[in-house]
């Protein structure tokens, strides 16, 4: 079998971008395709295409895992989709497993995402817990810190929480039991003008990006008092910067920011 694909990068978050079912494509074959050294190489694989008139979007990690939501990789595919003219305009509604998000391919290959709005409920993420985690006290792998847990679709947990070994807490915390799914963590710190933020992305490990953990990071300062609701927050990552805008409770989370095709190819599976 011989699959046609495409490369794309969100601040050095990469994709293997294809426009076959999310079916034909197995974890064992995602797990080749996003092998930096015997395949394409990549963080994830994302299922593009539209179905009955909608725009949607699919995704498998790199460890075979299909997570609910890829902020970095909803850019991506809607740059994907305007590009190979499979949408004729560049503002349309994408389809993802964490419901629809509206997006907005700008001129100058950024993309601006209305995400699904955000959600501290336990239910949500899941979390086990009979309140939101606001700068929750607990401990992992032998260290006290302070966690905030925001769904984005996805589950995130963030720290604010300086001087931590993140080299054991990310991983631990990914796996801890009282968040039965696993859960991306984020590290933050507030910096003059901006966010700072190293993501621990569920199913992948340390990443250049986070888009979701991006917002989640946003709304994790909003909801404890570290940033203004309603103002752009310059979130730095590793890759660069995307643009977060929180605003009031039950609205979308904004996000903005650059999309890339790197190539096109073609691989024997």
């Amino acid at each position: 079998m011989e699959l046609r694909f495409d490369k794309y990068e969100g601040l050095g978050n990469d994709f293997v971008v294809v426009g076959v079912d999310f079916s034909s494509i197995g974890e064992e074959v995602a797990i080749r395709l996003c092998d930096r050294h015997l395949g394409v190489g990549a963080d994830g694989v994302l299922f593009a295409g539209v179905e009955g008139g909608r725009p949607y979007m699919r995704v498998r990690n790199a460890d075979g895992s299909s997570p609910e939501m890829c902020g970095n990789g909803v850019r991506c595919v809607a740059l994907h989709l305007r590009r190979s003219g499979l949408v004729a305009s560049n503002e349309f509604e994408l389809d993802t497993d964490a419901g629809p998000h509206l997006v907005h391919v700008l001129d100058d290959d950024r993309v601006r995402v209305g995400m699904r709005p955000p959600s501290l409920a336990p239910s949500d993420l899941p979390l086990q817990s009979s309140e939101p985690w606001l700068d929750e006290p607990i401990s992992v792998a032998g260290h006290d810190l302070r966690v905030t847990a925001v769904s984005m679709g996805n589950p995130h947990a963030v720290t604010f929480d300086a001087e931590l070994d993140r080299q054991r807490i990310g991983p631990a915390l990914e796996r801890d039991p009282r968040f039965p799914r696993g859960v991306n963590v984020g590290f933050a710190a507030v910096k003059p003008g901006e966010l700072e933020l190293a993501v621990w992305e569920r199913g992948v490990g340390w990443t250049r990006a986070c888009g979701t953990g991006a917002c989640a990071a946003g709304v994790a300062a909003v909801e404890t008092g570290r940033a203004e609701r309603g103002e752009i927050q310059r979130v730095a990552l590793p890759g660069g910067v995307l643009d977060i805008r929180v605003d009031g409770p039950g609205a979308p989370v904004h996000m903005t920011g650059p999309a890339r095709h790197v190539f096109s190819g073609v691989i024997s599976l």
